[in-house]
């Protein structure tokens, strides 16, 4: 009888230790779920478009009792991910990408590089035309002007601002003629500055548009209506009349003055063309460098035994070392960033939009020398 009284106490012992123990102890053959794919972020998280996913622990098709585990199973929850994705930003983000000032205000960009644009030239003229007051060389200063706007070019690649855009034959070819069109429009304008004042030059280039017209209708093939040809004649009168009446004119100063609107003109058609594979500022640096190598030598030719014999030491007794060094580098700076700034302007409107602000361009330029020089202005 004691036997069996202490076999059923035992049973009982070990009935009562056994539901004591942890129920996972009896239920070995639980499953859980391993949710680590590839891209999994942090504790299992896992990146679906910008947000972390946390996996559920338990497999509700898991052989656990009903009940085992009531209020321990997690939802899945949305969390922010640690890791960039390839939506980050997108319209998933619930945000709009902001919105740039130059792409909110295309208007007033473009009328602020048309200010400057002015500006930089009307600086540029009165300073080109004191040098030519007793240095009277508008060959040798056109490649003044061409080498300081080359070596700031050089020096703004090698900083990185802008960065240097490469360049192919393809695209050379396509500047070549535009190189030669700046340098022969750019020499003429000077030999023109040189020999008549800087009101009357730019009188006579004010007939650009003009010819940016005939070019864009008869060379590009464009038709242009008849009003806009009507619009052009007042301007063609009044330079006509302004001609007849200007007290220093020349035919070396005319002449040069109307072969630089041509020239200019075909610069404007083929910049626009040259601009589908490169940004305006690095096509005006690769122009002015080329335009450096087409103006050099017709300045040897033309002023280098005139310079060499007395053309440079006449300036220097008239005004000074320093002073004519740094009128050639302060005109050649002045002379390249309105002409970048005019590049730029080019970029965003048409060929015969920049012609027409070029004689807005030369409204101010009149002004401003007639102030500087003292010039009188007369009814005609």
């Amino acid at each position: 009888m004691e036997s069996r009284v202490l076999s059923r106490a035992t049973t009982t012992t070990t009935t009562i230790s056994s539901l004591r123990r942890s129920p996972l102890e009896n239920h070995q053959n639980v499953s859980f779920i391993s949710l680590k794919p590839i891209g999994a972020v942090g504790e299992g998280g896992n990146v679906i478009w910008g947000r972390q996913l946390r996996p559920a622990l338990l497999l509700e098709s898991s052989n656990a009792p009903a009940g085992l585990f009531a209020g321990k199973k997690e939802i899945l929850r949305p969390i922010l991910a640690t890791a960039s994705s390839p939506a980050e930003g997108s319209d998933s983000a619930g945000e709009a990408a902001p919105v740039r000032f130059f792409d909110r205000y295309p208007a007033l960009v473009t009328g602020f590089f048309f200010f400057m644009w002015y500006f930089l030239n009307v600086i540029f003229n009165i300073l080109n035309k004191r040098i030519y007051n007793y240095f009277p060389y508008p060959y040798f200063v056109s490649v003044i002007h061409l080498l300081v706007g080359v070596v700031y070019c050089l020096v703004s690649w090698a900083v990185g601002l802008p960065k240097r855009a490469p360049i192919d034959s393809k695209l050379l070819k396509l500047l070549i003629p535009v190189a030669v069109c700046h340098a022969l429009g750019h020499v003429t304008s000077n030999v023109s500055f040189a020999a008549v004042a800087v009101s009357f030059t730019h009188t006579i280039k004010a007939l650009e548009p003009f010819f940016n017209a005939a070019a864009s209708q008869f060379i590009l093939g464009q038709q242009l209506p008849l009003t806009l040809w009507l619009s052009l004649a007042p301007v063609v009168i009044g330079v006509s009349m302004a001609s007849l009446t200007e007290l220093s004119f020349n035919w070396t100063g005319f002449i040069s003055a109307m072969i630089s609107n041509i020239s200019f003109t075909y610069r404007s058609i083929y910049s626009k063309k040259a601009m589908t594979d490169m940004d305006s500022t690095n096509i005006y640096a690769y122009i002015s460098i080329i335009a450096l190598f087409v103006c050099i030598p017709p300045a040897i030719i033309v002023e280098g035994p005139q310079l060499i014999k007395h053309g440079l030491s006449d300036a220097i007794s008239k005004v000074g070392m320093v002073k004519f060094i740094s009128d050639l580098f302060w005109v050649g700076m002045f002379y390249h960033l309105y002409n970048q700034l005019a590049t730029n302007t080019l970029e965003r409107v048409a060929p015969l939009t920049h012609a027409v602000g070029n004689v807005l361009k030369r409204v101010f330029v009149i002004g401003f020398s007639i102030l500087a020089f003292g010039k009188s202005m007369t009814s005609n």
